[in-house]
């Protein structure tokens, strides 16, 4: 974990209390492994040998204290701390998810929680009839009969345009493309780690998790193997709803936590909630957060 900067419900003395145990032992098994810190953390230098304090850092009655959370760096004699990104800072084959905020001439305009939105081109769509072809101007007319403005979609990182801009590629496989039939989430860019598998199908909930690297995450019912392009307008089941629901609540946990998401954690946090019988509205509240955090640390106790 590289942020221990919480948003949590009020609490009461006693949930503060098994919150900040759980935290301070989370801490503790992570400062064996990095140099994380958040604001007002001491930074341990030696004080008989000369060292610059840089950006991020304050020297208030001897101590070298933290001003930010992030990692502690140090450069021959300077001691600052690399903040974490709010923003995402693309990379060339980063698996993305973005929505899609203008139709232009011959492509879309698509919002990837960056300083740079992304470009899908007309010509990098496979059409419904799954035929490579030149594009003409009777399909930029149609180009509405496919994506629209708050349309979900998932897409893969190219080259940055000549402006500045992010070109999108849909490979060709049915998991690229739009996204329908589930909910949106935005966590910290820095909580979705570099993966081989951003892609995921929980089979037993007959969901589908897309975890973009730019820190939007897709969770929606499992779409069948079909055209990219082409919506299923089958009506999803109650319990399907609830599932997807459910996983989202326990990303958002998770976030307002500051623990990196993946897979794994984010079934334990759903399983976790229906072990202590939380309602799905009820994840959102302060007892389920005391909750997590505590399986937390006894998982990285268990770990360590």
């Amino acid at each position: 974990m590289k942020n221990l900067k919480v948003e949590l419900p009020p609490l009461k003395q006693t949930q503060k209390v098994r919150f900040e145990r759980a935290m301070e032992l989370i801490k503790s098994l992570s400062s064996t492994t990095n140099n994380s810190v958040i604001v007002a953390d001491s930074i341990s230098v030696n004080h008989k040998e000369a060292f610059l304090k840089g950006h991020g850092t304050s020297l208030i009655d001897g101590d070298l204290l933290t001003t930010v959370c992030g990692v502690v760096i140090n450069v021959d004699k300077l001691v600052y701390v690399r903040t974490l990104r709010a923003r995402y800072k693309p990379e060339v084959g980063d698996i993305v998810v973005g929505r899609v905020i203008m139709v232009a001439q011959s492509h879309w305009k698509v919002e990837l929680n960056s300083t740079q939105d992304g470009v899908l081109k007309l010509s990098s769509i496979n059409m419904p009839d799954s035929v490579q072809k030149r594009m003409t101007s009777v399909d930029e007319l149609n180009m509405r009969n496919i994506l629209v403005e708050d349309d979900v979609l998932c897409a893969q990182v190219g080259e940055t345009q000549r402006d500045g801009s992010l070109q999108l590629l849909l490979a060709r496989s049915h998991k690229y493309g739009k996204l329908d039939t589930g909910q949106l989430l935005k966590v910290d860019p820095y909580l979705v780690k570099r993966s081989n598998l951003h892609f995921h199908f929980i089979e037993t909930l007959g969901i589908d998790l897309i975890l973009g690297r730019n820190g939007f995450i897709w969770v929606g019912e499992h779409a069948q193997v079909q055209d990219p392009m082409v919506v299923d307008d089958e009506i999803i089941s109650l319990k399907t709803r609830q599932n997807i629901l459910r996983i989202g609540n326990a990303i958002r946990v998770l976030s307002n936590l500051g623990f990196t998401v993946t897979l794994e954690v984010i079934m334990e946090t759903f399983n976790l909630s229906i072990m202590e019988n939380i309602d799905i509205h009820d994840m959102l509240g302060s007892e389920f957060h005391v909750l997590v955090t505590e399986n937390q640390a006894e998982r990285r106790r268990r770990c360590a």
